[in-house]
């Protein structure tokens, strides 16, 4: 799938659904983060907002990036209707191409998995690079398939939060693994239907 087809992709996907008016963080984030002071956040792949707008609600300064613009503009409304439109910017980066610029004290990339090419490990990697000292990186993957997921094949592969840090290939002298793991939990997806599900938790943190 080339670059054009990926916007394409994603672009439909969130055109198909509800526009989320009260999208929910992912669970592997607050019981990350929910103790950890306030800063500068990059939320890669945004999707609907929860993770942003969650933050942000908590005093962080949040960009929040995702290559569909469908995406960033709801996420840009929900932002303004919340009263978190300072605490936000929303961005439109196609990851193969362009990377937000700055610096954060906590980047997150939730499901940062699709069907298109991307060099995951790049990105990743350039995220880990992007964090300010005592900063962390949080990658939650899917460690199985949903049924309700755009991804049925049986023989996918789904690697571990060691096979992913390993892939980044970060110096451990300048990055420390702080959690690396497969815990699970009961998911609702779409029209309320649950499941139990996987999840590959890797949590970095930049010590120099």
């Amino acid at each position: 799938m080339n670059i054009t087809d990926a916007v394409a992709f994603w672009d439909d996907v969130h055109a198909a659904r509800t526009p989320a008016t009260d999208p929910k963080p992912n669970a592997r984030l607050t019981e990350a983060v929910a103790d950890l002071p306030a800063g500068d956040a990059l939320d890669l792949g945004c999707g609907d907002g929860g993770d942003a707008l969650w933050l942000a609600g908590r005093g962080w300064r949040v960009t929040a990036a995702d290559i569909s613009s469908v995406a960033v503009e709801r996420l840009a409304g929900l932002a303004r209707s919340s009263g978190l439109a300072e605490r936000i910017t929303a961005e439109r980066h196609d990851l193969q191409e362009s990377f937000p610029r700055g610096r954060f004290d906590l980047i997150c990339a939730h499901y940062l998995q699709t069907p298109a090419e991307l060099d995951r490990a790049a990105v990743l990697r350039a995220a880990a690079h992007a964090l300010r000292p005592g900063g962390r990186l949080l990658v939650v993957d899917h460690g199985s398939t949903a049924p309700w997921s755009w991804n049925q094949d049986p023989d996918a592969h789904y690697p571990s939060a060691r096979e992913v840090a390993a892939g980044i290939g970060l110096d451990l002298t300048e990055w420390v693994i702080d959690r690396a793991d497969a815990p699970r939990r009961i998911a609702t997806g779409p029209g309320g239907r649950t499941a139990e599900v996987v999840d590959h938790v890797l949590l970095i943190r930049r010590t120099t």
